[in-house]
C-alpha cells in the first residue's frame, strides 16, 4: 500500500489537537482540508480513525493505535530531517572533552587551536582527567584515551600515531646509580612513579621481550598523579620514571634526559578520539571529528 504521507499528517495533526479547527489553524489549511484529507485516509484503510461529533473529536481504536505506532516514526523522521540540515549549518555550542592527562599531542599541540581558529561559534571545554566513567552519562561529547581501554560500543577515531612508553632518567643520576640492562633491575633503583588517582597503586611499568608483554611493579620512592612534577623531578636526577616517549621526546632533545631499556618498548596503538555511536551528530561534533581525520 502506498503511504499517503499528507493524511498522516493531517491526521496526527487532529490526533493532537483533538480539534478540526486546531489543526487547520496548525497546518495552516480550512476545516473542509482537514475533513478531506482525513476521509480518504479513512478510505484508503478501510477502517474509521476519527469519532467526530459537533462538540468533539476523539479517536476510534484502530485511530488510537495507529497514532501510537505513527507518532514515534514520524518524529524520528522530524529528527532524522532537521539532522541533515543542520549538517550544512555553523557549528556552534558547547563542546564538552574528556581527555586523559597523557594525550599529550592533543592537549597541547596545535590541534585545538586549529579547530578553535575554523569554528570559532564553538565553545570548548576540555576536562583532563584520569578516572573511568561514561562520557554520556557525565554530559561529555567526547573523550581522548588510548585505544586499547575504549569501550567497544564507541566510535573510535585516531588522534595519535603508534605510541610507546620509555623508561627515563637524567644524565645525572645515570652518573651517579647507572643504567639498567634489563627491566628486572628496576627494583635497584630509585624511581618516580605515576597513580591516577589518590587511592590508586602505582601504575605498573609495562615492557616486552621476544614477542611477549611484561609488566614490572616498580617501589617508586615518588609518586604523583601529575606529569610535570615527574618529568621536574627526574630532570633533576630523583630517579627513574616512566611514560609516553612523545610527552619526553623535548626533554631528550635538549638533552636532560636519556631514554632508558628501548629495546624493551615496543610501540602500540595511540590516542583515539571517542564519542557515542550516534546516527546523527551534533554539527559542532561532527566538525571535530573531521577536523581530527583532516589532521591525521
Amino acid at each position: 500500500m502506498a503511504i499517503d504521507l499528507n493524511g498522516i499528517s493531517v491526521f496526527l495533526a487532529v490526533a493532537e489537537a483533538r480539534s478540526f479547527r486546531v489543526a487547520a489553524e496548525n497546518l495552516g489549511v480550512t476545516r473542509p482540508a482537514i475533513s478531506q484529507a482525513i476521509r480518504r485516509l479513512e478510505d484508503r484503510l478501510g477502517v474509521a480513525l476519527v469519532r467526530r461529533t459537533t462538540r468533539s473529536v476523539s479517536l476510534t481504536e484502530a485511530g488510537e493505535q495507529l497514532y501510537q505506532r505513527v507518532a514515534p516514526a514520524i518524529s524520528e523522521v522530524g529528527l532524522a530531517l532537521d539532522a541533515t540540515a543542520d549538517r550544512n549549518s555553523a557549528p556552534s555550542g558547547l563542546l564538552r572533552l574528556a581527555v586523559s592527562s597523557i594525550a599529550e599531542q592533543f592537549i597541547s599541540g596545535p590541534l585545538l587551536a586549529r579547530f578553535a581558529d575554523a569554528c570559532p561559534a564553538v565553545q570548548i571545554d576540555v576536562t583532563v582527567t584520569d578516572e573511568e566513567f561514561d562520557i554520556v552519562a557525565e554530559g561529555y561529547d567526547a573523550g581522548v584515551r588510548l585505544g586499547e581501554v575504549i569501550d567497544q560500543d564507541m566510535i573510535a577515531v585516531p588522534v595519535s600515531g603508534d605510541q610507546r612508553q620509555c623508561a627515563f632518567a637524567a644524565p645525572s643520576y645515570i652518573e651517579r646509580f647507572g643504567m639498567p640492562s634489563h627491566p628486572s633491575e628496576l627494583s635497584a633503583h630509585r624511581c618516580i612513579g605515576w597513580r591516577p588517582a589518590p587511592h590508586s597503586a602505582p601504575y605498573r611499568w609495562e615492557f616486552g621481550q621476544d614477542g611477549r608483554d611484561f609488566d614490572v611493579a616498580v617501589d617508586p620512592q615518588i609518586t604523583t598523579n601529575d606529569m610535570l612534577l615527574m618529568i621536574r623531578t627526574a630532570c633533576a636526577g630523583g630517579g627513574i620514571t616512566f611514560g609516553m616517549e612523545d610527552t619526553f621526546e623535548p626533554y631528550v632533545e635538549s638533552g636532560q634526559l636519556v631514554p632508558l631499556l628501548q629495546d624493551y618498548c615496543p610501540s602500540f596503538a595511540g590516542f583515539f578520539l571517542y564519542y557515542p555511536s550516534r546516527r546523527n551528530l551534533a554539527p559542532k561534533l561532527r566538525a571535530l571529528v573531521d577536523h581530527v581525520k583532516r589532521w591525521r
